[in-house]
């Protein structure tokens, strides 16, 4: 089915001296204005766009990035306000309206906000809500320990950050765990810690298994082969530092260089670590 709000390929259908239209399947043809047309575009060729509600209410398509689709959140900046409510930049033309009804508290221009896109039901216009809340899903969460989920950073907390599962539910990721700058409206990977009794969610952001020990034993080889076989680093060294050359927690480090250790690969002197010879 072929929605508003959304990216689809599409088949030009017919050209025009304005565009060219697109089989949007039940929603018939759909024009592709013409500033939007590549080159050398004819008949038959399929189209990557996204289709949306122009200023007369017609469905029309765009080859712009949409910075977020019909039931995506997403962080968006506001561009101008009026009685009508706050307008945000979606990355269109036409700006993506957030009714008064639909903000938290009065929004002020130049500042982002992060908001549901969804159909308002009334008129079957593409909207935002700053009431994100009401759009997360209220069914007990499925995830498995360990499973890689999609993130959105929602806020901060005393225990950390909140973040947004999947465009489905909360989760937390606890501020000593987190071993790199977030920050509010982030799009990130992360993984499920624990689905708790009470249907919290913990989260991290390293996986903290095998694959994620062998990726950070492969870093800390190539960063010693490219230092002629060396690092002035061991686990004694300042979870910082540890951070600001490999990117890496100082926990995930120490195990990672054991590894490497007890495999031969490395020695661990007093001043760092060195490449085995």
């Amino acid at each position: 089915m072929i929605d508003i709000g959304k990216r689809y390929t599409l088949e030009v259908v017919k050209q025009v001296s304005f565009g060219v239209y697109l089989n949007a399947l039940e929603l018939g043809q759909v024009l592709l204005p013409k500033k939007y047309v590549p080159q050398d575009c004819e008949v038959g060729d399929m189209l990557d766009v996204f289709l949306y509600l122009d200023s007369e209410d017609m469905v029309v398509a765009t080859t712009q990035q949409a910075k977020a689709e019909v039931g995506k959140f997403a962080y968006l900046k506001a561009v101008a306000t009026n009685k009508v409510g706050a307008f945000l930049d979606w990355g269109l033309d036409k700006d993506l309206l957030l009714p008064f009804g639909e903000q938290k508290r009065p929004v002020e221009e130049g500042r982002s906000y992060l908001v549901y896109v969804h159909i308002n039901h009334v008129d079957d216009r593409i909207v935002a809500s700053n009431k994100v809340d009401k759009f997360l899903d209220k069914t007990p969460p499925a995830y498995k320990e360990g499973e890689e989920v999609d993130l959105i950073i929602g806020g901060k907390t005393d225990l950390g950050f909140k973040a947004i599962i999947n465009n489905q539910h909360w989760g937390v990721l606890y501020q000593n765990q987190v071993f790199k700058k977030i920050y509010f409206g982030q799009s990130m990977k992360g993984y499920i810690k624990q689905v708790r009794n009470d249907g919290k969610i913990d989260l991290v952001l390293q996986q903290g298994g095998k694959t994620e020990l062998d990726k950070h034993a492969t870093l800390i080889i190539a960063k010693l082969t490219a230092a002629n076989g060396f690092l002035p680093l061991n686990d004694k060294t300042d979870a910082d530092i540890i951070y600001s050359q490999l990117s890496m927690s100082k926990k995930a480090f120490k195990k990672s260089i054991g590894g490497l250790y007890k495999a031969g690969k490395i020695r661990i002197e007093t001043d760092g670590i060195y490449l085995a010879e």
